[in-house]
């Protein structure tokens, strides 16, 4: 073999460096390795917060199963930013969430603006606004407040109510959407 030839790219080679590089990236990306084996069906979160500044765009369901990893990381994102409180978050709302993100067609990630509410934050929201439910879904970490830059609230809205998987709020004067996983119903304009 010349030396021209060993410096030549082959499909070999590339097919190589990516191997090596999923192979390097294995210990920070939850559940690869069943990703590794071929798994085909995934469901991805990629959300941001402007409370805090952290960004999660990650895998959490593989072929059927959920990835704990994934899931810890999802609880402590959608913690509460006031207090630090951390509570599981009904796979459901994560799996409502990203139906109507998938639906929407959009790469920006949502903007988280409430997940889990801790009852002190609860009361405190709850005696400066009227629309805050005493017995809110945020407590149980079954809802969601998301917006998105690039949709406006009805469009986000109509993708999650096509969902026909829980409650959908509009508030469009604050620029939100409400997501949970209680029964279905709509509100708001």
């Amino acid at each position: 073999m010349s030396e021209h030839d060993s410096n030549r790219i082959t499909r070999r080679s590339i097919l190589g460096a990516f191997a090596a590089t999923a192979i390097s990236a294995a210990p920070f990306f939850p559940g690869v390795t069943a990703y590794a084996r071929g798994s085909g069906d995934i469901r991805r979160l990629h959300f941001y917060s402007g409370r805090t500044g952290e960004k999660i765009n990650l895998i959490y369901w593989i072929d059927g199963s959920y990835i704990p990893e994934s899931l810890a990381e999802i609880n402590h994102f959608f913690r509460d930013w006031r207090n630090n409180a951390v509570h599981g978050i009904d796979t459901r709302t994560i799996d409502f969430l990203a139906a109507a993100h998938n639906m929407l067609r959009v790469n920006e990630p949502y903007m988280l603006l409430s997940g889990y509410r801790s009852p002190q934050t609860n009361a405190m929201l709850r005696a400066r606004s009227r629309n805050v439910a005493q017995n809110s879904l945020h407590l149980t970490g079954k809802a969601a407040d998301v917006r998105l830059q690039s949709r406006s609230v009805a469009q986000i809205a109509r993708a999650a109510e096509a969902c026909n998987a829980g409650g959908v709020g509009r508030y469009s004067r604050s620029d939100f959407v409400h997501f949970d996983c209680g029964a279905n119903r709509n509100w708001g304009s």
